[in-house]
């Protein structure tokens, strides 16, 4: 069982997600938290991870470590994608059973399920067809992982349990047009037009791909109240329900931002699975809900954003 006093390891601490995790657990009364830096401990370091998880004993663990990146970093450093997700996941997960840890939150990405996937996908459309090349390597490392914590419930009733999120923004959030997510590409692009009296962006794409965008912290509320939950699943979607176009969320963007530019597409730009919003009536159905609308969470987003423009 799950307390306020169980010590809890959170990888990844740093990321937008894991700091939100951090965020919402010391709001709650948690207190006895275990981080590590990257400097501190290298999680693809079988050996340091096996030390330090033997060392601590966490009552529990919640994986937000991964490589991460939007659909140019993935496919073009495909070999570092599968690699450190696939090494670090099974690092953090075979080293949190061999030091007894019954409870664990697995984090995923809507991306595990097939390119062309009947909507919205439900857990069950899990390898029900071929994934979307762009993204493939991270993809195939992600579905590993959840047969992983799958395998150890099965063979030796642990609660490992695996969340996949849709698109994710928020504070902490990635803010480079080369590497970034879609969303925070497009504010981005918005602010630096803005700033340098542009006229116009550029979207990659033809900017009519949906997608389903959820405000950071409520992913991090799922993590806490799936941790604590018993569930005859160990995948759970977790999404926001809403989905509009790439297009639709630029324009939205230039909206709350008061500003009038025309928006530009490259159709030369790959611009990933045609449509992913995910079926999250499990987790609805076990008592979690998003709660943060769009422009509330990008009005926080944004700020954070020039917080960072100014550190930097």
């Amino acid at each position: 069982m799950i307390t306020k006093k169980s010590k809890i390891y959170v990888s990844g601490h740093t990321g937008m997600v894991g700091s939100s995790i951090i965020r919402h657990l010391l709001k709650l009364g948690y207190k006895n938290i275990i981080t590590r830096t990257r400097k501190k401990l290298d999680l693809c370091n079988q050996q340091a991870v096996r030390l330090f998880m033997m060392k601590q004993k966490p009552d529990a663990v919640i994986n937000a470590a991964a490589k991460v990146g939007g659909i140019l970093a993935n496919d073009t450093f495909r070999a570092e994608f599968i690699y450190d997700n696939l090494t670090i996941q099974n690092n953090i997960i075979h080293n949190s059973f061999i030091s007894g840890v019954r409870n664990l939150i697995f984090l995923g990405s809507s991306c595990i399920y097939p390119r062309n996937c009947k909507q919205p996908i439900k857990e069950d459309y899990l390898l029900t067809g071929p994934l979307e090349k762009t993204n493939e390597p991270y993809a195939i490392a992600k579905i590993a992982g959840i047969k992983l914590c799958e395998s150890y419930n099965i063979q030796y009733k642990t609660y490992y349990k695996c969340l996949m999120p849709c698109n994710l923004y928020g504070p902490g959030d990635n803010y480079d047009t080369m590497s970034s997510h879609f969303f925070a590409a497009i504010i981005s692009k918005v602010y630096e037009a803005i700033k340098k009296n542009k006229k116009e962006i550029t979207l990659w794409g033809r900017g009519k791909t949906y997608r389903d965008l959820m405000y950071v912290d409520d992913f991090a509320s799922a993590c806490i109240f799936f941790l604590k939950k018993k569930t005859n699943k160990s995948l759970i979607n977790t999404g926001s329900g809403i989905e509009k176009t790439i297009l639709e969320y630029a324009k939205f963007v230039i909206k709350q931002l008061d500003c009038k530019l025309k928006i530009n597409f490259d159709y030369t730009k790959p611009e990933g699975t045609p449509r992913k919003i995910i079926d999250s009536s499990l987790a609805h159905n076990y008592g979690w809900r998003s709660r943060v609308d769009l422009k509330k969470g990008f009005e926080i987003s944004y700020n954070d954003f020039l917080y960072q423009k100014k550190l930097f």
